[in-house]
């Protein structure tokens, strides 16, 4: 039998922003392409003002991170009608991507994506309130033939829909914060 493991309360999550004093060799993932972006990339990419990559600890364990930029949503097809037919006649609209999402194998299943999730949608919104127009969330989801690897299904119970449904590779999805708003 199976033991659910014990679910991270968020009071216990400790939420920095990448800079060079922090030490991300500990962290793994089964998603190699990850880590390599996490130890590689993540930290020029933010000095060269492409993303932000957010760091979350508990109890000082590098326990996952998220990177954020922005984006937009062309609208095409459906998504055009949707929108036009709420007054709305633009060709594309604002965004904030999931750049890479990734917790570390020792603490998957314990709900850190869903707090993740949760936080990118707080820093949309105060986006939103302060900044700037932002409608959207987007990201590529990684698809994997294993199913329990395969980030779509989790994205979608978090309420993403697909932009263009794909098997291999990534499938690009969106989550419309106007209808979060309403409900």
């Amino acid at each position: 039998m199976d033991v659910e493991p014990e679910k991270f309360n968020p009071e216990d999550i400790r939420i920095e922003i990448m800079n060079q004093n922090y030490d991300v060799s500990g962290f793994n993932s089964y998603e190699k392409e990850l880590v390599d972006f996490l130890r590689e990339d993540a930290l020029e990419n933010q000095e060269q003002r492409l993303s932000v990559t957010f760091l979350w600890y508990y109890k000082d364990h590098l326990v996952s991170y998220v990177t954020v930029l922005n984006d937009k949503i062309n609208l095409e097809g459906d998504l055009k009608e949707f929108f036009r037919e709420k007054g709305i006649h633009y060709k594309s609209l604002p965004a904030l991507k999931i750049g890479r999402l990734c917790v570390d194998d020792r603490y998957l299943r314990r709900g850190l994506g869903r707090l993740m999730i949760l936080s990118v949608i707080n820093v949309a919104d105060g986006i939103n309130k302060n900044k700037a127009g932002c409608r959207f969330i987007t990201l590529d989801a990684k698809r994997n033939s294993d199913k329990k690897r395969d980030s779509i299904h989790f994205y979608k119970k978090m309420g993403f829909g697909t932009l263009k449904e794909r098997m291999k590779g990534t499938t690009p999805m969106y989550l419309d914060l106007k209808l979060i708003e309403e409900n």
